[in-house]
């Protein structure tokens, strides 16, 4: 039996009135946003900051998100929003994303970033201690 994969991080979140459109629910664009905030607590578990992320002359951006809406969200719901990395290639890497609202599910996202050097915004192959802290999560 395969053991369950264990998440980078779970971010809490509570939904915001002005996240909501016309029919009461949560628009879907801020799905990409909350996505994302969540990208920002993982890196400060496997990296301290993003300042420190970047610090070794590295940076991410998304070239691909695909997004599969499951459940409609509402105003001053409480979500979490778990990430799992689910692929390291050669300059790219593929993050999922599940949002759950009482452990019903919400939406699933698939993310693919590109690393980048900063100074050309350019692909390029992560720096070694960087492909090392990514490789260690598809280890478990």
């Amino acid at each position: 039996m395969t053991e369950p994969r264990r998440p980078i991080v779970e971010m809490p979140l509570r939904v915001r009135y002005h996240e909501c459109d016309g029919q009461g629910i949560v628009f879907n664009a801020h799905y990409l946003a909350y996505v994302d905030m969540c990208a920002f607590e993982a890196e400060k578990i496997l990296f301290g900051s993003h300042a420190e992320f970047l610090a070794h002359g590295t940076d991410v951006v998304v070239a691909e998100a695909n997004l599969k809406y499951r459940a409609p969200a509402r105003y001053d719901e409480e979500l979490v929003v778990a990430q799992y990395l689910s692929h390291l290639g050669t300059t790219s890497l593929i993050f999922d994303f599940e949002i759950h609202r009482a452990g019903e599910p919400v939406l699933a996202a698939n993310i693919r970033y590109v690393f980048i050097d900063p100074a050309t915004l350019r692909p390029t192959a992560p720096p070694d201690a960087v492909r090392k802290v990514y490789a260690a999560l598809l280890e478990d």
